[in-house]
């Protein structure tokens, strides 16, 4: 029988510690199948961020930087900028990235760093035990909203593609999904642009993906894929929002 299904070479040969039915690790496996096939893997940096993806280093077969809460982006501004010849690129979630990190995102991409961004979203803190994120949706509840996330009090969900498309350095940003197969290779398409855009030189570029936490979510993985479809999409529509450095039109 032909083998037609393999592990990336950039991804390691490293057991997850990622909860079942989280879809951080096919997050990890298309950045990976991407680095591999425009052949970028003997020259990328990836830079962790603090969260549930803390231990991306361990999970990938190239070289990382740890950057403390939030800070990644500047993290990584610093690497290109020193190495600009090589790729690289952050790896965050929501909470690390559109609260404590809000600054060093927005003006990283205001800026127009050459780099690239994987923004987790699954809308909640998971790994300090499920409280509200920036991205939580309304009427969500957590442990830090037991009875739903109140707009009066705590505000709406921030959305980081949206908000970051507005400025004049970013070069592409998309909004994608991992709740089916038609969604993941959308994301893998976009992942690609994402990083194409940096070896173009155009500038900043962020793929922010919808991803599930059932165990914070309470519900079963197939449960919270549904779960996902369902509440997160209307909340955050997909597709690209700027292309080649081009606002998309809603």
């Amino acid at each position: 029988m032909k083998q037609v299904f393999t592990r990336p070479a950039s991804l390691a040969e490293t057991p997850m510690h990622y909860c079942p039915g989280c879809t951080h690790g096919v997050a990890h496996r298309l950045v990976a199948e991407v680095l591999d096939e425009l052949g970028l893997r003997g020259r990328t940096i990836g830079v962790a961020s603090v969260g549930c993806s803390v231990f991306a280093y361990n999970y990938f077969n190239l070289d990382f930087q740890q950057a403390a809460h939030g800070r990644a982006p500047a993290v990584a501004t610093g690497i290109k900028r020193v190495l600009p010849d090589r790729v690289v690129f952050t790896y965050q979630g929501d909470g690390d990235l559109a609260a404590i990190g809000t600054a060093e995102i927005v003006h990283a991409a205001n800026r127009g760093e050459n780099i690239t961004v994987i923004f987790i979203n699954n809308a909640v803190y998971g790994m300090t035990g499920g409280q509200m994120a920036p991205t939580t949706l309304p009427g969500m509840r957590t442990t830090t909203t037991p009875y739903g996330r109140d707009v009066r009090v705590t505000g709406y969900p921030i959305h980081v593609a949206e908000m970051l498309a507005t400025l004049k350095g970013v070069a592409y940003i998309s909004r994608v999904a991992l709740c089916g197969v038609a969604h993941i290779t959308k994301a893998k398409r976009a992942i690609r642009k994402a990083f194409q855009a940096q070896l173009d030189g155009k500038g900043f570029s962020l793929v922010e993906i919808l991803s599930t936490c059932p165990v914070t979510w309470g519900l079963q993985p197939i449960d919270a894929v549904r779960w996902l479809e369902a509440n997160m999409l209307p909340v955050f529509p997909l597709g690209e929002f700027v292309t080649d450095g081009q606002k998309e039109r809603a």
